[in-house]
């Protein structure tokens, strides 16, 4: 009997997804001059013969000035001719008839000193002026002073600048081929969702996620008392301007999501979050990313993929968390096309989540930086459950990390772990997964 993965899936702007696989962007780093090149075309060339239902690109920044690290990819105006390069990597993607989503976004406050043309001491800029934080003590205050500094509070002007920027992108990779486009509202970027202080440190599918930075939506970090800030529904306005200013630009066919980051039911934003969601529906986007967990159970299918090793509290309540975001999200908004991402690492636990109801599409992150072909193997009807699945250790951080005890040094070390296999891919070398 044929997998429900292998069901395809049409989303709303009439896009069709040929299954309920997809790869997830993670950050890739590798963009010199900020613009595609054979490496990419070689790379996703890779992932394009992998089986996927969908393919997420990496982060493309919308802002030259402002980027999440100095070698994004990052819009270009039409006029410099920067359409043949884009259209060879919507091409690559797909060739082979998987459609790609390019993951657009803006770092704000967390954009790194150095990363994009502002200049070394300019400032970054944010909802509100709230300078980060990425923990206690004096080396997480030293960490956020030498690398982000303390941003501004956004002007209107910037606001209208950066959706604008939003906008032109989107129209850019209309124009260049993709499929569609993913406003990246999760993991401390501009847009950026509320969540749990018990979300992950570290969030597959974008390998720069940290549960203390997010900006637009978070009422945390946007203390505005202007149109944009006091409610969550105001908190949204950025966003859904963002939404409806691209969705002018773009065919009806071409695809927007949204990604959001999971956040626990017991905590003050949870109805915050469901309330942004549904703004978001209303505003008809096409499908919903969440992430911030794992929603199986590895020994569901007869192997631990945690090596022995025990799961900590935080790491189940986080998971737990996630599972019941999922299904109160699809509880309360049923008709909306909702892909998670996060831990899936088995057949069975994604066909579990897609047979409980929880979500629609499953995204599959890390694992794609070593394996680019997991659809193959989760499709193929001879392989038996208790094959189909794989396991990842995780990466061993360096003693430096382990002895300063900063989560920002340590998700730092596991980023640039599979940043590194990205570029062993992009190159044609074998990858080879933690501890191989």
């Amino acid at each position: 009997m044929p997998s429900q993965l292998s069901e395809a899936v049409t989303l709303p702007c009439g896009l069709t997804l040929p299954n309920r696989i997809a790869k997830a962007a993670m950050a890739e780093n590798m963009a010199p001059d900020h613009g595609p090149e054979q490496k990419f075309y070689k790379l996703y060339s890779q992932w394009g013969k992998g089986g996927w239902g969908a393919i997420l690109t990496g982060n493309v920044q919308v802002d030259l000035n402002h980027l999440g690290q100095p070698n994004d990819l990052a819009f270009v105006s039409h006029e410099n001719g920067s359409i043949p390069a884009w259209k060879k990597y919507a091409d690559a993607c797909q060739e082979h008839g998987t459609p790609a989503i390019v993951q657009i976004c803006h770092p704000g406050r967390q954009s790194f000193r150095g990363a994009g043309n502002r200049g070394l001491f300019s400032q970054t800029i944010a909802p509100s002026a709230v300078p980060l934080n990425i923990g206690d003590g004096w080396v997480n205050h030293f960490i956020r002073c030498l690398v982000f500094g303390s941003p501004r509070e956004m002007t209107q002007a910037d606001i209208d600048i950066v959706t604008q920027h939003f906008i032109d992108t989107a129209k850019l990779m209309a124009d260049s081929g993709f499929a569609g486009i993913e406003l990246h509202g999760a993991h401390g970027y501009l847009i950026g969702q509320l969540q749990s202080s018990l979300v992950s440190s570290y969030v597959e599918g974008n390998t720069n996620g940290h549960p203390w930075t997010d900006q637009f939506l978070n009422p945390k970090s946007n203390i505005r008392t202007d149109a944009y800030g006091g409610s969550a529904e105001k908190r949204a306005k950025f966003l859904l301007d963002i939404l409806a200013g691209c969705r002018k630009v773009v065919p009806p066919n071409f695809c927007i999501g949204v990604k959001l980051n999971s956040a626990d039911h017991g905590s003050s934003g949870f109805e915050d979050c469901m309330t942004q969601i549904g703004l978001l529906v209303e505003a008809g986007i096409d499908f919903l990313e969440i992430s911030g967990g794992s929603y199986e159970n590895p020994k569901m299918v007869g192997g631990d993929t945690n090596q022995g090793t025990q799961k900590s509290a935080r790491t189940i309540a986080r998971e737990a968390f996630f599972i019941e975001f999922a299904h109160e999200a699809r509880k309360r908004y049923p008709d909306l096309i909702l892909m998670l991402t996060g831990g899936f690492r088995s057949r069975a636990g994604a066909e579990a989540a897609i047979s409980s109801g929880a979500c629609d599409l499953i995204g599959i992150g890390r694992p794609a930086a070593i394996y680019t072909d997991i659809p193959h193997k989760f499709l193929d009807e001879s392989l038996p459950d208790n094959e189909a699945w794989f396991s990842l250790r995780k990466v061993e951080l360096p003693w430096f990390a382990k002895w300063l005890r900063s989560p920002a040094i340590g998700g730092g070390a596991e980023t640039e772990y599979y940043r590194k296999q990205i570029e062993r891919l992009a190159k044609g070398l074998l990858t080879y997964a933690p501890g191989a």
